[in-house]
Parts: structure tokens; C-alpha cells; sequence
């Protein structure tokens, strides 16, 4: 049932939670623009989601959230076709086994997980500004971890460990959104995380089929373990539903626990991760012209 005519912006929705939250939008009604790495599989998706809801309602734009260049020119493609977004949802994921660089010398999980959302996010802030009530959405993990004070945010290859690298994005994760949430506080846009719990998805397959079956295991055991449907559902209420509509700065959990993020990182400094962000991903103001006044303290 089309209830809405709005524009969204998914990552990672070649499998799991993404796409099937891209579904979940397109049956309310929203334009989705995939966004993923998997160009047949992202394409296979747009054009299932164009041959139920009708030609135009999907598109896909291949894009490595990890290289910094891939996101500028998804941003752009993004920004030529459409003068306004309403929703955000920053979904993509993943969690490296072993230390790997991106092309420009940054730890992969944290420039996935964290530095592509970060910098994806604020080169589409002019567009989602022009929204009547734009909303922003960005997935972590109850493995989310505290950085020390005197620690980075990401993991050099000597100090490398799997478990640590992931808590360490998605609670990075956290502190991007409260930040955000802080810094447009006097726009109508909200920024919001969502917690899916364990999910029965492709998550941690790029580790081989053993690291897969741990992570799926571990979730059953917790008995914490949802399908994608159920767990993109919460998150389609959380992007669509009225009663969001001024809900901002929290961290929403599948269950549907609500919190405010600022109590989840009073260990970490939320300004220093923004300031380090802005520099890892080489934003400023020189390629940024449109969306630095918005984004300033």
C-alpha cells in the first residue's frame, strides 16, 4: 500500500537487513537509490523492487564505501538527479578477520563501517536539508565497544584484532550520530541509530564459511537470532512511521528499546571523532563548499 512519495538513500542492500528494508520502503511508497558493491546482485534487486512498484521506483549506483573517491561519485551521481532526500539510512557492514588497508592506507572495517557513512553522510546534508523532515539512520551493533581516551578509533595492523576493530565502528557509529543529531539541532533533520540484534544475514561470510557459522551460532545461542524481514521491519517504522517524526539522538534497539546516545560513549569525545573523520576523509571546505556551513559546531 503506498501511503508517501519520498525519496531514500540505502547502503548495503545487496543482501540482509538493506535490502530487505529497501523492499519494506518500496512497498510504503519510497523511491530507493541502492547503494552496494555487488553490481549484478544490487541491479537484480532495483529491478525486482521497479517490477512490482513500478519502472523508476529503484535504482542502484555501485559504490565501495571504503574509498573515499567511490563515495564522492555516488554523492554526485546522487546530487544530479535529485534536488531533495528524506531519508538516510546508513546500513552497509562488515567485520574483517584480519588486518587489511583501504587504497589510501586506512584499516578497512573502521573506513567501511564508520569513514564511508561519515563522509557519504555530510556530502548529501545539503539535499537532505531541502527535505520537509529528513531522517537519518545509522545501523550499529550491541557489540559496540568504548575507545580508550588516549587510543584511536582505528586499529593499526600491530594491534590488529577482529573483535575489537568492529566494537571499536560501531560505537564510532554512535557517537557520529549523537554528534550529528547535536550539530543540526536547529534543522528539521533527525539522526538516529538502530540496533537490528542478531540477524540471519551474509554478515561476516567475506571471512569464509567457518567465521559465518560462529557468528550465527553465537546468536542462537543467545537465542538472539531474527530473519532480515524482521529486523529491517523496526527499522522501517523508525524511518517512516509519525511518531519518529522528532525523535533524535537516540538508539533505538530492535527490541524496541529507546535511549538517548550521548550514555553510550561518555568515555569517548564526540567532537575529537568528528574532527578525525573530517580529516581522514579529506572533507573541507574547499570540497564540501555546499554542506560546511551546515555541519560547523
Amino acid at each position: 500500500m503506498q501511503t508517501m512519495s519520498k525519496t531514500a538513500v540505502i547502503t548495503g542492500t545487496t543482501s540482509g537487513i538493506g535490502r530487505a528494508t529497501a523492499f519494506g520502503l518500496a512497498r510504503k511508497g519510497v523511491k530507493v537509490i541502492l547503494l552496494g558493491r555487488r553490481q549484478d546482485a544490487g541491479m537484480a534487486v532495483a529491478r525486482r523492487i521497479n517490477r512490482r512498484h513500478g519502472e523508476g521506483n529503484a535504482t542502484f549506483i555501485r559504490v565501495d564505501l571504503a574509498e573515499p573517491d567511490q563515495v564522492r561519485a555516488a554523492a554526485k551521481t546522487i546530487k544530479a538527479e535529485h534536488l531533495v532526500i528524506d531519508i538516510l539510512i546508513n546500513n552497509a557492514g562488515a567485520r574483517n578477520d584480519e588486518y587489511r588497508p583501504t587504497s589510501n592506507g586506512h584499516e578497512l572495517t573502521f573506513a567501511c563501517n564508520h569513514l564511508g557513512h561519515f563522509l557519504l553522510t555530510c556530502l548529501l546534508l545539503d539535499r537532505l536539508i531541502a527535505a520537509p523532515a529528513a531522517r537519518i539512520i545509522t545501523i550499529s551493533s550491541d557489540n559496540h565497544g568504548a575507545v580508550p581516551k588516549d587510543g584511536d578509533w582505528e586499529l593499526p595492523r600491530e594491534r590488529y584484532d577482529r573483535r575489537a576493530a568492529y566494537a571499536r565502528s560501531k560505537m564510532a557509529n554512535i557517537v557520529f550520530s549523537s554528534e550529528l543529531a547535536r550539530r543540526l539541532r536547529e534543522t528539521r533533520i533527525t539522526a538516529n541509530v538502530y540496533v537490528p540484534g542478531g540477524v540471519a544475514s551474509g554478515f561476516a561470510r567475506n571471512n569464509g564459511l567457518s567465521s559465518w557459522l560462529k557468528h550465527v551460532l553465537s546468536h542462537l545461542l543467545k537465542r538472539d537470532l531474527s530473519t532480515p524481514g524482521a529486523a529491517a521491519s523496526g527499522l522501517v517504522k523508525l524511518a517512516c512511521e509519525p511518531g519518529f517524526k522528532k525523535t533524535t539522538g537516540r538508539y533505538v534497539h530492535r527490541s524496541g528499546d529507546l535511549a538517548a546516545l550521548s550514555t553510550f560513549h561518555m568515555w569517548n569525545d564526540s567532537a575529537a571523532l568528528w574532527a578525525a573523520s573530517i580529516l581522514k576523509t579529506e572533507l573541507n571546505e574547499d570540497n564540501a563548499t555546499d554542506v560546511w556551513p551546515l555541519i560547523k559546531p
